[in-house]
């Protein structure tokens, strides 16, 4: 297999880490996609250790969707009214 392979990989995870640093909800899914094609990269290739590495990420991906989203969907905390504004 080439290594062309690898590198495509790399670069759609990248992506996904970029477009989540962005605070952009597409980010999460292309990083769990990528997850999916590593699976399949390391099948194809019999290197198993990829299969691990790509559920770790893929839990992580989850978790840190679920996070973004329960403080984006959060409502903003009211001014406390005991509490002074600095002049």
């Amino acid at each position: 297999m080439s290594q062309y392979w690898s590198w495509s990989l790399t670069a759609v995870g990248v992506l996904g880490i970029y477009l989540a640093g962005r605070r952009s909800a597409a980010g999460w899914g292309v990083g769990v996609a990528a997850q999916v094609l590593w699976i399949a990269y390391a099948i194809a290739t019999r290197q198993w250790g990829f299969i691990a590495s790509a559920l770790a990420y893929s839990t992580v991906y989850g978790r840190n969707w679920l996070a973004w989203r329960r403080d984006t969907s959060a409502p903003s905390p009211s001014p406390n009214p005991n509490t002074k504004e600095p002049s």
